[in-house]
């Protein structure tokens, strides 16, 4: 890159305002322009119109960063991260359509700039609203400064650390199946997903994971048309990227086409990014762009580069700015004289200024309603609706080959489960069921056994073997409008890909402003007491991860009919009110058939008539009359609680009244509330661990609403990993163990 010699800069040292330096510096090179030699670019197929259009959008990032600066000082902004050495990205969002979804890197002032500027949006009204954290905010509403828009297809996230990328591939893999099922999309069948992210964000594991998946897809000749573009300015805060590392690391991947372009330069720049976006939209395939950036004025407002950067490094990088080169451009080409162009800088600069001044006078979230608002929604008629709805019988008679399941004789869990899955498939022709082994195989408990027969691979298929990989699927699947039901094989594998939950999909509906969604119904094979098996991977009783995620539905069925009705109303949640759910199905309880004794088939039930469904949070009570003791509790501690129940009728002549929840998160308040105030003594059995489990919510209730001086006890499962074989019986409740803490509370007391 050829510029015209600025200026010299100040040597640089804590007291000098790098902001203040770029600015100079621009206004400095301008002015030299007057009278400096210019070297014209190299061919390019930029022409004078889009150099302007793209001049203005640098210009409009360049100077919002700048105002954050002087703001921030006035408490007017909360947030300093800038786009300043990226503003070449706005290539990208010129270049590409308003309707290929983005993921964006927090660095893409230029980018939604460029796309405000094709789909209408006023960037910077919008963007000065997102920094003052004003409620009239139109991406998230004031609950942080996040780059979206839903007319501009650019999907609101805070990710860092290139979480996103998992649900950016699962949206391009998304988009290149609706042939495959009749789907129909919001945007063209020809779109692309851009997907932005750092050079120091390229190493993450989550990352990496997202680059295997779409080559793992490419490799098997699926079409995935994902645009990953890696911004590097070489470096991730304060560390340096080795020299030469992104290249070497990803020129050479197979299924990955690489592909790189100078951002620095939008001449240089414009044709290598249309040909990788041609590239991608026309082959539908996964396309690396390495994007050649630098960082200007520090990681964010609070960065003193100087601690980690030696005086030569920060001239030269501010050496690069792009803005320089853009402003040669204009001049060599006769555009803009240099008087012009500092003209249209400083009046982007008041520009700026003013916004943030109005965007401070802006309403901002005052109540903690008001910041809840979008994080759970819920409308329970429409979901009742929704829920009490099924295919047509004559849709289900095929499905079921002419044996409708309520027609049949009752069941266990695993098979009842099977048979409401099908069920649901054949009414939500949207939805999709994946993971590792559940199509042909039928998953490993023979829960997903025929799926894939009938419904086929297009809607029942297997994915890789990564936990981040299907959650991120999932999300990327449901932006697109699909109902996904991403199978997680056992409750200790969601712990690798936690974040894509708490991080991702739950997080999108509140920082959206609830105007994008990724509805889920995430099935887990979960909790303890498998026998002749197991170890911690394969018995796992951790809940706590999950109960810790706003807006997260846990639901976890005890019985068969129970998890037929309650799949039910999950699928309306989602469908209806874009819920992100966890399905937790006790492991143990899959094949259990007797309660009391062998052959009583009495945890057998007949499979629920069409129109039922369970309410959210209704939980079932065993026993209702009884008042001697309330055993509140679930999943495998429900056929426990009652073989203790009948034990503790049968010695003591005592009463024992069960509420299983059903649902653990959230909480229902009420009705445990209802059933502690009717009973004597309270037991709270929780399988869950000591710390952090289910049980400590429900002593936070009942102290709450006055409960606590009752009479309560909690058996709970000991704060351990889960050991193999029998020796897991030490460390998990029993009923020996329920009936000793019962009489404790009955018997001890008189």
């Amino acid at each position: 890159m050829a510029m015209a010699q600025a200026a010299a800069p100040a040597s640089p040292s804590k007291n000098i305002n790098r902001a203040e330096v770029v600015d100079q510096n621009f206004i400095a090179h301008v002015q030299a322009l007057e009278s400096a030699e210019i070297h014209p670019s190299a061919e390019s197929d930029l022409d004078d119109q889009a150099l302007l259009s793209l001049f203005d959008c640098q210009l409009q990032s360049r100077q919002m960063d700048l105002m954050a600066r002087i703001k921030r000082l006035e408490n007017k902004v909360f947030y300093t991260i800038g786009s300043s050495g990226h503003e070449g990205n706005a290539l990208l969002g010129y270049l590409s359509r308003t309707t290929d979804p983005a993921y964006l890197h927090y660095r893409s002032g230029a980018f939604m700039a460029a796309r405000s500027q094709l789909g209408g949006v006023d960037f910077i009204r919008d963007t000065a609203l997102s920094f003052a954290a004003s409620r009239n905010d139109p991406a998230s509403g004031g609950r942080h400064k996040v780059w979206g828009s839903k007319a501009l297809w650019v999907q609101p996230q805070t990710s860092t650390i290139a979480s996103h990328l998992p649900k950016a591939v699962g949206a391009a893999l998304a988009i290149a199946h609706a042939k495959r099922v009749g789907h129909t999309l919001e945007i063209p069948e020809d779109s692309i997903v851009i997907c932005s992210f750092g050079d120091a964000s390229a190493n993450h594991s989550t990352a990496q994971g997202a680059f295997n998946m779409a080559q793992w897809a490419a490799h098997q000749g699926l079409p995935v048309p994902i645009l990953f573009v890696c911004e590097d300015n070489g470096l991730g805060i304060s560390v340096k990227s080795p020299e030469g590392w992104v290249a070497s690391n990803f020129s050479n991947r197979h299924g990955l086409e690489y592909m790189a372009a100078d951002s620095l330069d939008l001449a240089a720049g414009h044709d290598p990014v249309k040909a990788a976006i041609d590239d991608c939209r026309k082959r539908r395939r996964p396309v690396f762009l390495h994007l050649r950036a630098t960082r200007l004025m520090g990681h964010a407002g609070t960065d003193f580069e100087v601690d980690y950067r030696r005086p030569a490094e920060l001239q030269a990088a501010e050496a690069l700015d792009p803005l320089l080169r853009t402003a040669e451009l204009l001049v060599v080409r006769g555009l803009l004289r240099p008087q012009q162009i500092l003209d249209r800088y400083m009046a982007m600069h008041q520009r700026c200024l003013n916004a943030a001044d109005r965007a401070d006078n802006e309403p901002r979230l005052e109540t903690a309603d008001q910041v809840m608002a979008p994080l759970a929604p819920w409308h329970p008629d429409r979901v009742m609706h929704l829920a009490q709805q099924c295919a047509d019988e004559e849709v289900r008679l095929r499905v079921f080959d002419q044996r409708l399941p309520e027609k049949r004789p009752r069941k266990h869990l695993a098979v009842l489960l099977n048979w409401a899955l099908m069920d649901l498939l054949a009414q939500h022709g949207e939805s999709l069921i994946f993971g590792e082994d559940v199509a042909q195989k039928g998953g490993v408990y023979t829960v997903t056994k025929g799926l894939y027969k009938r419904f086929g691979g297009a809607r029942v298929f297997n994915t890789l073997l990564d936990e981040q990989s299907i959650l991120g699927l999932a999300q990327g699947y449901a932006s697109m409008g699909y109902l996904p039901v991403p199978e997680i094989q056992y409750l200790a594998y969601f712990h690798n890909a936690c974040d894509q939950v708490r991080g991702e999909a739950c997080s999108l509906q509140f920082f959206s402003n609830n105007q994008f969604s990724n509805p889920m119904v995430m099935r887990i094979a979960s909790l303890g007491y498998q026998k002749g098996f197991g170890g911690h991977f394969h018995n796992d009783n951790s809940i706590t991860a999950l109960r810790d995620i706003p807006g997260l539905i846990i639901a976890c069925p005890s019985r068969g009919d129970d998890a037929v009705l309650m799949l039910r109303t999950l699928m309306a949640l989602a469908k209806t009110d874009g819920r992100v759910c966890a399905f937790l199905e006790p492991i143990a309880l899959y094949m259990t058939k007797d309660l009391y004794q062998e052959g009583d088939s009495g945890w057998c039930f007949a499979y629920p008539e069409p129109g039922k469904h369970i309410a959210l949070g209704q939980g079932r009570v065993y026993f209702p009359e009884a008042s001697d003791l309330l055993i509140i509790t679930y999943g495998n501690g429900v056929p426990m609680s009652l073989q203790a129940a009948q034990q503790l009728q049968e010695k003591y002549q005592q009463e024992v009244r069960i509420l299983d929840l059903r649902w653990l998160q959230p909480l229902n308040e009420l009705q445990i509330v209802e059933h502690a105030e009717a009973c004597g003594n309270i037991l709270i059995l929780d399988e869950g661990r000591c710390s952090g489990g289910v049980g400590e919510g429900i002593i936070t209730v009942l102290q709450r609403h006055g409960l606590g001086g009752k009479p309560i006890k909690r058996v709970s499962g000991l704060d351990t990993y889960i050991p193999l074989g029998a020796a897991a019986n030490l460390v998990l409740p029993d009923v020996d163990d329920v009936i000793a803490a019962a009489e404790e509370l009955l018997i001890g007391e008189k």
